[in-house]
């Protein structure tokens, strides 16, 4: 168990943000001991890093951030939740301003507007160009994460940000490793095992500056994709990334650096406690209680030779952590010991890859549109204030030099990558050989794979309306991904074509509301 010592003062060049949380040479529970902020007893300003158990209390020094949102100028927080907002391209399709959902229904009764594109929602003016509208521009929030990464439009004008859209983009790393490492075995197993195949090229290929691998380069790649469709769309005028929430370097005392105040510095328990929860799930380890206040367990305690690593760290509730006291977690919890040791020595990949990541990101959007960078600090420093959920999309509204939020979109678009199919005309076996070819074509009764379709049966068997992605056979008899399952056997002649495949698949979730695995 751990104390965090609150007296010294964050250092004025930096942004305010709430006191240092360091860490103390303690393993007996205690009064300041306790992080959450419904303990009657808690000490300002040790408050869960990152909001999940509810505002911090004002009392304070004055490095405490008002989370209530109501600062010296007496300013609240109010924020309101919309629909998202229909993207509008002129007849020449240039983009101009974004208009409310009941705005674009007034114009498509009219027959002043097509429907251009279904997801996002976007229709098409037939009567009006750049040059006969005025356009105040939207600008794009990125907020880079391990498993998803939030994009967010809004406008913003005096001081105040209205959002628009947002999208959580999903990240596909671990399928692609997985397609990676399933292809090298298949290599390695040819040349091995004296069959017809090219010889193997060694190491006589140099990487590039700034080569990532594969599973990183899709990030950066999607991001970009995500970016540039929205500039396609809507008339961008600035775009804001939010840099990695924490250092990985800050985390483990005694990696070989020098100067002990860059590897101990002001922030050095805030990351951990902020990699921690990530971590956890922000829950406990012993007994999985969520949203009570939660405090730092050692795996191995401090009285028997335990460190301040972060493999020897765990999250614990109040109760659980007074009654393991000095014991080790072997002996309090004998049969989740094994569980709980491969989570806390777990690698941080994640962590690894958003920081990996990042400068990629920078310097691809460094090429289009100039973003303007901010700091994890500064992103939950706006989120605080204005009583915003911790979610990447929310993330993404509130990065940068943002005052106040007036307007948050009610549900999200959540896009997972799903590909434009494969250059391999055939299947393999457990071996690597060849075991069913497939056809030369891609398109059959000018449908594709991954198409958006609506089909309309009016009779038999399988009578019904069914929306959603579709898998093509020569046959012409199709298979429908709906949001209830897959229907098989749906003949051509009863669809209709609703957005061509674009490589992503789209479904939506409410704002706060997790996705799922």
């Amino acid at each position: 168990m751990a104390t965090f010592r609150t007296g010294e003062q964050t250092h004025p060049g930096v942004l305010p943000q709430r006191r240092a949380l360091e860490f103390g040479p303690a393993d007996n529970p205690g009064i300041r001991d306790e992080t959450g902020p419904e303990h009657r007893d808690a000490v300002p300003g040790t408050e869960h890093v990152r909001g999940e158990t509810g505002p911090a209390s004002p009392g304070g020094s004055g490095v405490t951030p008002d989370p209530a949102g109501v600062g010296e100028q007496g300013r609240e927080a109010h924020t309101e939740r919309s629909e998202p907002y229909v993207f509008v391209p002129d007849k020449n399709q240039n983009p101009l301003q974004p208009c409310a959902p009941a705005r674009a229904r007034k114009l498509l009764g009219k027959g002043r507007a097509v429907v251009h594109r279904r997801t996002p929602c976007t229709i098409r003016l037939r009567d009006r160009t750049v040059a006969e509208s005025k356009v105040g521009g939207v600008q794009v929030g990125v907020d880079p994460g391990s498993q998803h990464t939030g994009i967010a439009v809004f406008t913003h004008r005096a001081g105040q940000r209205r959002g628009r859209y947002s999208i959580q983009l999903n990240h596909s790393d671990a399928r692609i490793r997985k397609n990676m490492g399933q292809r090298a075995a298949y290599r390695r197993r040819r040349r091995s095992a004296n069959l017809r195949y090219r010889p193997p090229r060694f190491s006589n290929r140099t990487r590039p500056r700034g080569w990532l691998t594969p599973s990183l380069r899709h990030r950066v790649d999607t991001t970009t994709s995500r970016v540039d469709r929205s500039a396609r769309w809507a008339p961008v005028r600035a775009v804001h990334m939010e840099r990695v929430a924490f250092d990985t370097h800050a985390l483990s005392p005694g990696q070989p650096l020098e100067g002990i105040e860059y590897q101990q510095g002001t922030l050095h328990g805030y990351e951990v406690r902020g990699c921690l929860l990530a971590k956890f799930g922000r829950a406990c380890v012993y007994c999985g209680a969520a949203k009570t206040p939660l405090n730092l367990d050692r795996v191995h305690p401090r009285s028997k030779g335990g460190s301040d690593r972060v493999s020897n760290l765990v999250l614990a509730c109040v109760p659980c952590n007074q009654a393991k006291g000095h014991r080790p977690v072997a002996e309090f919890a004998p049969d989740r010991a094994a569980r709980i040791l491969s989570r806390a020595k777990a690698p941080l990949r994640d962590a690894t890859a958003a920081q990996s990541t990042r400068w990629a990101l920078w310097r691809t959007l460094q090429e289009r549109t100039p973003p303007r960078v901010g700091s994890g600090g500064r992103t939950k420093w706006n989120r605080m204030c204005n009583q915003l959920p911790k979610t990447h999309t929310l993330d993404a509204l509130v990065a940068g030099e943002a005052d106040t939020v007036t307007e948050t979109v009610g549900r999200v678009l959540v896009a997972g990558r799903t590909g434009r199919g494969s250059y391999a005309r055939t299947r393999t076996d457990r071996y690597g050989f060849a075991r069913l070819r497939l056809p030369r074509v891609k398109r059959f009764f000018t449908f594709a794979t991954g198409d958006l379709v609506r089909a309309v049966v009016p009779a038999g068997k399988k009578a019904g309306s069914y929306t959603g992605r579709v898998a093509v056979r020569a046959s012409g008899r199709f298979n429908i991904t709906t949001a209830r399952g897959t229907v098989q056997g749906i003949g051509h002649k009863h669809m209709r074509l609703l957005q061509r495949a674009d490589g992503y698949g789209y479904t939506w979730k409410g704002e706060g509301v997790p996705s799922r695995p």
